[in-house]
C-alpha cells in the first residue's frame, strides 16, 4: 500500500498531465489522494517542495532504470547502447525526465530550484523536500560514474581515464539522440556502436 508521500506525488504528477503545474492546486491534490491538506504541507512544506520531491522521483526513476540497464547486459557496447535505448525511452515517456536531462523546462512543468533551500524546515518530512534536483550535468555524471563502476567489474585491467571516457561519449551522444533524434529509420544504436567501436578497446574489456 503507498505511503501518504508516495499518493501525493502519484497525484501530483497526474494532475501535471492534464494541467500546466501553474493550473495545479494544492487541495486537488491532497483530495485525489485521499489525505488533508495540511498532510500535505507537513510532507512538502509548499508547493515549490511538491515541486522538488515529484522531479527528483523522476529522477530516481531514471538512474534505477540506468542500473538495470547495465546489470541486465554484458559487454560493454551492449550496456551502453540499452543504457541509451533506456535513456531515449524515458525521455520520450516522461517531459519531467526529458527536462531534467536537457535542461529545457516549459511552461506547463515545474521548474524547481537545483539548489537546496537555504533554512530547511524542522519538520522531518518536509526536510526530504528542501533538497534540490540534479541539474543535466550532474544527471550525466550519475549515470557515467554507474558505467564506469559495471563497467570496471567487466574489464578491471581497463585504464581508468579511457574508461571515464568511453563511458561519458556514450551518456553523451545518448543525450544528443534526445535533442535531436536521427530521422525516422535511421538507428541511433548503429551510431553509438560505432563511435564506441572507435574509442581504445581496453576501455570496452
Amino acid at each position: 500500500m503507498p505511503t501518504a508521500r508516495e499518493s501525493l506525488l502519484d497525484a501530483a504528477l497526474s494532475a501535471l498531465a492534464g494541467l500546466p503545474w501553474s493550473g495545479v492546486r494544492m487541495v486537488d491534490v491532497a483530495s485525489a489522494a485521499g489525505v488533508s491538506r495540511q498532510t500535505l504541507y507537513n510532507e512538502f512544506g509548499s508547493k515549490d517542495g511538491l515541486a522538488r520531491a515529484l522531479v527528483r522521483r523522476e529522477a530516481d526513476v531514471y538512474l534505477r532504470g540506468v542500473d538495470r540497464a547495465l546489470a541486465e547486459h554484458t559487454g560493454a557496447a551492449d550496456r551502453m547502447v540499452e543504457v541509451v535505448e533506456w535513456t531515449l525511452g524515458s525521455a520520450r515517456s516522461s517531459a519531467l525526465v526529458r527536462a531534467l536531462l536537457t535542461g529545457c523546462w516549459g511552461e506547463r512543468l515545474p521548474a524547481p530550484s537545483t539548489r537546496a533551500v537555504v533554512a530547511p524546515s524542522p519538520v522531518p518530512a518536509q526536510r526530504r523536500a528542501d533538497a534540490g534536483v540534479p541539474g543535466p550535468a550532474e544527471l550525466v555524471a550519475a549515470v557515467r560514474d554507474r558505467a564506469i563502476a559495471a563497467l570496471e567489474k567487466e574489464a578491471p585491467g581497463a585504464d581508468p581515464a579511457e574508461l571515464g571516457r568511453y563511458c561519458e561519449t556514450a551518456v553523451r551522444l545518448g543525450l544528443s539522440c534526445v535533442v535531436a533524434p536521427p530521422a525516422r529509420g535511421e538507428g541511433h544504436a548503429g551510431y553509438i556502436r560505432a563511435v564506441l567501436a572507435r574509442l581504445p578497446a581496453r576501455a570496452a574489456g
